[in-house]
């Protein structure tokens, strides 16, 4: 891992081994430095090499499973071991599981919170009082259109993203007049590995037409975090979707994302 000064602002990036994390990092490579973590070193050196050649960004490898619960310490106290500044935090990593509850694994559920909610708070709140002293800094969290009403069949999943939305609104008002930014990303359903790990890509929320592409849902988030805006939903169909839910009674709502999430014959 280089720690080489440069003048170039460093972006700090999980969840980056692939889908909209590393489509955020390929983008954010052109202006800013990165520090890049996942589970997956390999991927993550691999894309800490193409970005290196591209744009001549200085990437650290920080490999790191986030759903442990004493990683985001460890992570943090690694970067500020190695004398890294960081001025914009993006919390990607997370992940899903499709199926009732009841039948679920609930330890891999409770994995899910510790990684969507609990690291992704941890390293906010470690990170946070650095941007506020400098009176500088951006986040960048990655909620879901899912946030906005429960999920039948990813109950937890929807909760989990429920809970990013609504700290990051938050955080973006708390924070106004000092300089530092929260912004949430809330995508619908994304063209990533997130969908075949999950087991969404069986469900009907899947069928054609309805995915956006990674790429195209990062470049949205950049451009609302660099702009300072509160709230980022990418793609007309999911802007109308949410429009739609404010007229429609809560049962009907709930009844539609059942449909969708259920499986397709």
């Amino acid at each position: 891992m280089s720690t080489s000064p440069s003048a170039r602002p460093v972006a700090l990036i999980t969840g980056a081994s692939a889908g909209i994390g590393a489509e955020l990092a390929r983008l954010l490579a052109v202006d800013h430095d990165l520090v890049l973590t996942a589970r997956r070193t390999e991927q993550l050196q691999t894309l800490a090499d193409e970005l290196k050649q591209k744009h001549a960004a200085t990437c650290h490898v920080f490999p790191a499973d986030l759903a442990e619960p004493d990683a985001p310490r460890k992570f943090f106290d690694a970067i500020h071991a190695a004398g890294i500044t960081i001025d914009v935090l993006v919390n990607n990593a997370g992940f899903g599981d499709v199926g009732k509850f009841a039948q679920s694994d609930l330890g891999k559920a409770l994995r899910m919170i510790q990684l969507n909610v609990t690291a992704l708070t941890e390293l906010t709140g470690l990170f946070l009082p650095a941007f506020v002293a400098r009176n500088r800094g951006r986040i960048l969290n990655v909620g879901s259109i899912a946030g906005f009403q429960a999920g039948p069949y990813m109950a937890v999943y929807y909760a989990t993203k429920a809970y990013v939305n609504s700290f990051s609104e938050a955080l973006h008002v708390e924070l106004r007049k000092t300089g530092v930014t929260v912004t949430v990303l809330c995508p619908g359903p994304v063209a990533t590995e997130f969908a075949a790990v999950s087991g969404m890509q069986t469900t009907r929320v899947f069928s054609a037409g309805q995915a956006m592409g990674a790429r195209q849902v990062a470049s949205a988030g950049l451009r609302a975090l660099k702009a300072g805006r509160r709230m980022v939903v990418p793609g007309w169909r999911n802007k109308m979707m949410l429009f739609a839910e404010r007229f429609l009674p809560r049962s009907a709502v709930l009844n539609a994302v059942k449909w969708m999430m259920s499986r397709r014959v």
